[in-house]
């Protein structure tokens, strides 16, 4: 059965975060139509120390992988379910495991939405941008002040 494109509204922000003090290293701001999995090579910071990338399924690729493994970084990502067969337990372990970490990024966005009331209304993707950029930095000050 042929898939039907599904137009998407909006705009996604894609970060990456550090690990030990939950701040926000990198970002990126795309429009909402734009593939997840592609946005992985903008938020990885290449002065971070860290070998290891925690991600949602959607940055799972060959590609990616590929990419991670050339820059000598291991791959953290979610894994996706089999088509039309139940996810195998221990690729469910696994991305248990990786829940605890990669949470921490979700937090950032619910702290964003909660916190500040985020909520990009914008016309034209360099207002979004802008926008996504000054709540990002509030973000950290706030990390910042906490820490």
């Amino acid at each position: 059965m042929p898939q039907i494109a599904t137009p998407t509204f909006g705009y996604k922000t894609h970060i990456s975060i550090d690990r030990r003090y939950g701040f926000i290293r990198k970002g990126h701001v795309t429009s909402a139509a734009d593939s997840d999995g592609r946005q992985l090579k903008h938020v990885i910071d290449k002065s971070n120390t860290a070998s290891s990338v925690w991600a949602d399924t959607a940055y799972r690729s060959k590609n990616n992988e590929g990419w991670l493994a050339k820059r000598m970084m291991t791959s953290k990502i979610h894994r996706k379910k089999p088509k039309g067969k139940p996810m195998p337990q221990a690729t469910s372990q696994a991305n248990a495991r990786k829940s605890n970490v990669r949470a921490k990024v979700e937090h950032v966005f619910a702290h964003q939405k909660n916190r500040y009331g985020l909520f990009i209304r914008t016309i034209g993707l360099a207002k979004a941008k802008a926008k996504m950029t000054l709540a990002n930095l509030a973000y950290n000050f706030d990390r910042l002040v906490f820490h």
